[in-house]
């Protein structure tokens, strides 16, 4: 419980984005940071084949949360970087 904890404390991650990344390994700022948000995207995408994850919560508060700031405050050529790195084709 302590390492779900640990995730909720990174800004832009809350209950079901912790359970999510818990679910795929990713215990802590560090393990994020190590994979990285689009391959943590990617993962969590993989094992919940059956929902639909809004980029926005998903894929830029995974960013947001390791650059401490808000999804939102990320820049556009940033975001679309990352969609790419995501697998987007838009």
């Amino acid at each position: 419980m302590a390492e779900k904890f640990s995730l909720r404390r990174l800004k832009n991650i809350g209950a079901t984005v912790a359970e999510r990344l818990h679910e795929i390994g990713v215990f802590n700022r560090e393990d994020l940071k190590r994979i990285g948000a689009p391959e943590a995207y990617r993962r969590i995408k993989q094992k919940h084949p059956e929902i639909t994850l809004p980029r926005c919560y998903y894929l830029y508060s995974l960013e947001g949360a390791l650059r401490d700031v808000h999804w939102d405050s990320i820049p556009d050529a940033l975001k679309r970087r990352l969609s790419q790195q995501a697998g987007f084709v838009d």
